[in-house]
């Protein structure tokens, strides 16, 4: 059985290869990001189940650790209910969650925020205190909120946020840019991929960029690997021995070693780990084996 792996070090590049059955033993939290991890798009893994049950009978706690701002917690639950994981809604930490300490620190309660996404993006938008209104082109506000990639018209939708923002600009009025959800792309299926929010902010800061080049406007991000939602982690699961398991490098791992927590990654979503991808410092503590051939 491997041994509990100390913070890798400069010249410690190497990840043990460990099983779910090691991370239950050794630890009393497990962070489990939703997509690549535990479901893709339409269905669970493959020994997801087992593996969240496998947590429950150690008496260990899990919490599913979410980039997705597209979903409150509640319909969170009933999804991965649908594809047979015991998930309640308390057990759900998700991106759109970090929205109202967001807005209650920048005082953003009462601002016109136009929202991209369905209809529960809306609803974490009015739950943060904000007035949550659709895109338009006549429409003043004073806050952009992208959460999901679905929902609108994506192109038609890009385009008018696009000219709206220049026109507010133009005009001296700078709405903030809010971006609940860092990730540029997900795991649509075992062998499917899919663009999300993350990457229409990256269009949007790209153009705007070059209209702006000195200003070069920038969305907030308050996702992983963003410190909100690892303090949020962190209030939540208290003062526990936790590992962060997840299927990206850049989110997941980076994210959980920046605030010195051990992280495992799997390669059933989007990361396939080589020493030299990132500096080893924040390379994952463990690779993790295949969910289903580990319990």
């Amino acid at each position: 059985m491997a041994t509990l792996a100390p913070p890798i070090a400069l010249s410690e590049i190497d990840c043990p290869l460990v099983s779910a059955s090691f991370l239950v033993e050794n630890y009393d939290v497990l962070l489990l990001d939703a997509f690549g991890v535990l479901v893709h798009s339409s269905a669970a893994m493959p020994g997801a189940a087992d593996l969240l049950a496998r947590i429950s009978e150690a008496g260990k706690e899990f919490f599913i650790v979410t980039n997705d701002a597209s979903k409150l917690p509640e319909t969170s639950a009933a999804t991965l209910r649908s594809y047979g994981l015991a998930v309640d809604a308390e057990q759900i930490i998700s991106s759109g969650m970090l929205l109202k300490p967001f807005f209650a620190t920048m005082g953003l309660e009462g601002a016109r925020a136009m929202v991209l996404g369905p209809e529960d993006s809306f609803a974490y938008v009015r739950q943060a205190g904000g007035e949550a209104i659709a895109p338009s082109a006549d429409a003043e506000f004073d806050a952009l909120v992208i959460c999901d990639d679905a929902g609108y018209p994506f192109l038609e939708t890009m385009d008018l946020l696009l000219s709206t923002l220049i026109r507010a600009f133009d005009a001296g009025r700078e709405p903030r840019l809010i971006l609940p959800n860092p990730d540029v792309i997900y795991p649509k299926s075992l062998s499917s991929f899919g663009f999300t929010s993350g990457a229409a902010a990256l269009m949007l800061e790209s153009a705007l960029g070059q209209r702006y080049p000195q200003r070069k406007p920038s969305f907030a991000r308050l996702g992983k690997p963003f410190g909100p939602m690892f303090r949020e982690v962190q209030r939540r699961a208290g003062n526990k021995k936790m590992i962060m398991v997840g299927d990206q490098i850049e989110t997941d791992i980076i994210g959980a070693r920046s605030v010195d927590m051990h992280a495992a990654l799997v390669d059933t979503g989007i990361a396939r780990w080589h020493s030299t991808m990132v500096d080893p410092t924040r390379a994952p503590t463990y690779l993790l084996e295949p969910l289903d051939s580990l319990l």
